[in-house]
């Protein structure tokens, strides 16, 4: 008992803590790692940004590490099922005990800093980073595999110098804090870019793809591109190629023409096109890798890829009818879940469990995905950050003409989930999106409730 409270207090010391920074910036991460003693520069780091994809790219690259025989850290966010997951060390998150004993070490040079004006208060994201960072290096992990929480340049985690700089994908998503243009958001997850440090990004825009390759130009940063910016890139560096070749509802089968290697019948446990992109850049990282002293086999490629944990992407949790989570939380990732759905799965009628953050696109999220319902149930995390569902039935129905008999209300997203299966016959789909939030709690309900 006494440890579950330690536990606790320490959870909601770290919870109590600010969303967002007064004063944005690096210079309070940096301060408090020095004050801790720099932990950061005793670890080698792969740094991973982008609007959507770079968890999984991220979890399928510290998958083929830890079968390659690395003690492979893995830090990402948000987390699905508990805090922990938030850090872990070759699949396995921090223990309870040691993030209890990470807070009391951490704590005092948060308060200190805190109490220095030049300051001010650190934030949620930039004391978890300050945790993970310390804890990694205790723990003398090589390599990290460290995902951007928000942006990047002023994000917490840029205060590291990487072997390798990845930027997944750029779109619009958290306008408010990253600016309302796809180039105003390019700049700031161009800002991971560090000099001489090489950078490969996914990105097929155009626009992006200019301002990434014009900040990695200014810092001298060899720039990998799977789709190059210029035409005349193409025909210095060769750029990675990846094709599905199969697929079931348990995964799928793909090939991958890199750099310099090559690779036919990859199986990853996760569905959908766009894993198949991040596992391409995955595997692209690990031949930038091999300059800097780490190289992977074949087995362990097959292997790692095959062992990815990453639930909560397009997860199947049952069969007749079909039960399926996605954390599509951006315009563009639900746009993608949109069209993967019908391509990996057959069903005769689809019903949705929808629930989003209210500082989200509810107009162009719905209108990405309600046009395959043929039934919509509005939910809510159990968070104050959450959307109120019946303002989003307002927005389907007022706003995409969505019929009114199509549209129920359920404010809890375990009596949401328990309507749509209600509602749904053997062959129909029932789909649970919106947010991670909501597949969080949508999947806490079923494990607590598994029939």
């Amino acid at each position: 008992m006494k440890s579950e409270q330690l536990k606790n207090d320490a959870l909601d010391w770290i919870h109590s803590l600010s969303r967002f920074g007064i004063k944005p910036g690096l210079e309070r991460i940096k301060a408090m790692l020095e004050m801790l003693g720099n932990p950061h520069q005793q670890i080698r780091f792969v740094h991973i940004a982008g609007t959507n994809g770079k968890g999984s790219t991220a979890a399928m690259l510290a998958s083929i590490l830890k079968a390659a025989g690395y003690r492979v850290g893995l830090y990402t966010s948000p987390y699905l099922q508990s805090f922990s997951n938030r850090m872990a060390i070759n699949g396995h998150d921090i223990s309870h005990e040691e993030l209890v004993e990470l807070v009391g070490q951490v704590r005092p040079v948060v308060e200190e800093v805190t109490a220095d004006e030049r300051f001010g208060q650190p934030t949620e994201f930039e004391v978890v980073t300050l945790l993970a960072l310390t804890y990694f290096a205790r723990r003398q992990v090589d390599p990290v595999v460290l995902e951007v929480g928000l942006g990047g340049r002023l994000d917490a985690t840029n205060a590291v110098t990487p072997l390798l700089s990845i930027i997944t994908n750029v779109s619009l998503d958290h306008t408010d804090v990253l600016g309302d243009t796809v180039e105003a958001v390019a700049a700031e997850k161009a800002g991971i870019i560090k000099p001489d440090v090489p950078v490969l990004t996914a990105s097929d825009d155009r626009k992006v793809l200019e301002i990434i390759s014009s900040r990695a130009s200014e810092l001298n940063a060899p720039l990998f591109c799977f789709f190059p910016p210029h035409a005349s890139s193409s025909r210095e560096i060769k750029s990675p190629a990846f094709y599905r070749q199969s697929f079931t509802d348990q995964g799928q089968t793909f090939t991958y023409r890199g750099y310099e290697r090559s690779f036919d019948n990859l199986f990853i446990p996760l569905l959908g096109a766009y894993q198949l992109c991040n596992a391409a850049t995955a595997l692209a990282a690990l031949e930038l890798l091999e300059n800097q002293g780490i190289f992977v086999e074949e087995d362990a490629v097959r292997r790692g890829l095959s062992a990815t944990i990453w639930p909560g992407r397009l997860e199947l949790l049952k069969h007749n009818p079909l039960l399926v989570v996605d954390g599509a939380h951006n315009p563009a990732a639900m746009k993608h879940l949109a069209e993967a759905i019908p391509d990996y799965f057959s069903y005769r009628r689809l019903i949705l469990v929808f629930g989003m953050m209210a500082d989200k696109n509810a107009l162009e999220m719905m209108f990405a995905i309600l046009p395959l319902s043929d039934m919509a149930i509005f939910t809510k995390a159990g968070l104050p950050r959450a959307a109120d569902p019946g303002y989003l039935a307002g927005v389907a129905l007022h706003q995409l003409h969505y019929e009114q008999r199509k549209i129920k209300i359920v404010e809890e997203i375990g009596p949401a989930l328990e309507t749509g299966l209600s509602l749904a016959d053997a062959g129909d789909l029932v789909l649970v999106t919106g947010s991670f939030y909501t597949v969080s709690d949508a999947r806490a309900y079923w494990k607590q409730t598994a029939r």
